[in-house]
């Protein structure tokens, strides 16, 4: 079961199998004791982070240490961690740029308190090990080193690959476009599945119209 925690303008998400849980994604400092209220009917066994940035990453540490679980993410985006500046993000219309000066300056301005990832998610990783039928699917593009989760082929959690913070799109910022496009691809070709996305609420897959 995915159960969606609207955090603001992030989201977070508690992947079940019974009594087992991963949450993936961690939000932002100011919605820990919402997160935390949220995952106690669980034992959360793993903390999955989506992709480096400090909107899904800030209560990682805090989490971790809460529920006595390792954090996971792809090793790509470790160096984010320290400063989310280091993979250049872009956009694609005026509206993305807006949403890129907003996130720039989040960037510069929040920090992360220090955590070590212990477990390396790469492509096809799964997270039967925590009692979660689950995949991690690699999707490239908005970081180097961004990540979604496939739920017993039913449920695709895609991070910021796609968005809907405003309507359903591929991403509106990417450090890779061709990389990202890819990622969109591939999300399409996965088919039937509902999407349950980093910004906005979830929808149907569908085949993604991609920018030009």
């Amino acid at each position: 079961m995915v159960q969606r925690i609207c955090c603001g303008s992030v989201n977070c998400y508690i992947v079940s199998y019974g009594k087992n849980a991963v949450l993936v994604d961690t939000g932002r400092e100011r919605y820990r004791q919402k997160i935390w209220s949220a995952c106690k009917p669980y034992d959360v066994r793993l903390l999955m982070l989506t992709h480096g940035h400090v909107d899904h990453v800030q209560n990682a540490a805090y989490l971790s240490n809460v529920f006595g679980c390792p954090v996971g993410m792809n090793r790509a985006d470790i160096p984010l961690l320290k400063d989310n500046m280091l993979q250049s993000l872009s956009a694609h219309d005026l509206l993305g740029r807006v949403v890129l000066a907003a996130s720039e300056k989040s960037f510069y301005k929040d920090k992360i308190p220090a955590f070590v990832p212990e477990v390396s998610l790469n492509d096809g990783y799964s997270l039967d090990i925590f009692g979660i039928p689950a995949k991690v699917i690699s999707l490239p593009g908005h970081t180097q080193g961004s990540i979604g989760l496939d739920v017993m082929e039913k449920d695709l959690i895609v991070g910021d690959a796609l968005m809907n913070m405003f309507y359903p799109t591929v991403s509106m910022l990417y450090n890779d476009k061709t990389a990202m496009l890819e990622s969109v691809d591939k999300i399409s070709q996965l088919g039937d599945r509902k999407l349950y996305f980093g910004h906005g609420k979830p929808v149907k897959n569908r085949n993604w119209t991609v920018i030009k």
